[in-house]
């Protein structure tokens, strides 16, 4: 069994990565992310990503080569990947790829709690939620064609084509989710309606 990572946010990895290609400091980094688009899958906040620096060198992942000063502004300190670092780097993103693990999705938690609403209102929801889906798949689909028109590399793009595959199929099931409220296919409408009409009689008769 694998021992917990002492580390486990994902723009540690990020950094790990971009060390891997060559030496640079935060702020190239922060640049290098948002140039690929990568704020798209990985949360990137300046705050975060110099206390995520500051745990990969305490861990000895990385370390400082050096700083620099150009004109006016602050210093910066370069950093480089160590053997170490690259190790982890491997392990972790091994792992990653090759491990499915239990993801708690807000959506998931909301599904599991959909009868404390009403069927109709929880059916207006889900189409509301359907027409966002719309929105994130045309977008989606508008950013691969972009990234087509300048002959961007495939490889480049998986995680949008994976961000899209996953939309998809929310978007199928919400859309069956729909179907089945409207026509009260869906095992256990009844007792759904029912409860929320003996909730509503109960509010009436006080």
């Amino acid at each position: 069994m694998n021992s917990p990572r002492k580390l486990t946010h994902p723009l540690a990895l990020a950094v790990l990565v971009l060390l891997f290609e060559k030496p640079m400091h935060p702020y190239e980094m922060a640049a290098t992310l948002k140039q690929r688009g990568k704020e798209q899958s990985i949360k990137l906040r300046y705050g975060s990503l110099y206390t995520v620096i500051r745990q990969l060198e305490r861990e000895g992942f990385v370390e400082a080569t050096g700083t620099e000063r150009a004109g006016a502004r602050p210093e910066r300190t370069t950093y480089r990947l160590t053997e170490t670092g690259e190790a982890e780097m491997k392990g972790w993103l091994s792992a990653l790829v090759s491990e499915p693990v239990k993801e708690y999705r807000q959506f998931e938690a909301a599904l599991s709690l959909l009868p404390a609403l009403p069927p109709k209102e929880a059916q207006a929801l889900l189409a509301q939620r359907l027409g966002r889906l719309d929105e994130g798949q045309r977008k989606l689909q508008s950013e691969l064609a972009g990234a087509a028109a300048i002959n961007l590399p495939p490889l480049f793009l998986i995680e949008t084509e994976y961000a899209l595959a996953l939309l998809r199929a929310e978007r199928t099931y919400v859309k069956a989710l729909i179907d089945g409220i409207e026509t009260a296919e869906l095992g256990g409408m009844k007792q759904w309606h029912q409860w929320h009409a003996d909730r509503a009689a109960a509010r009436g008769s006080h």
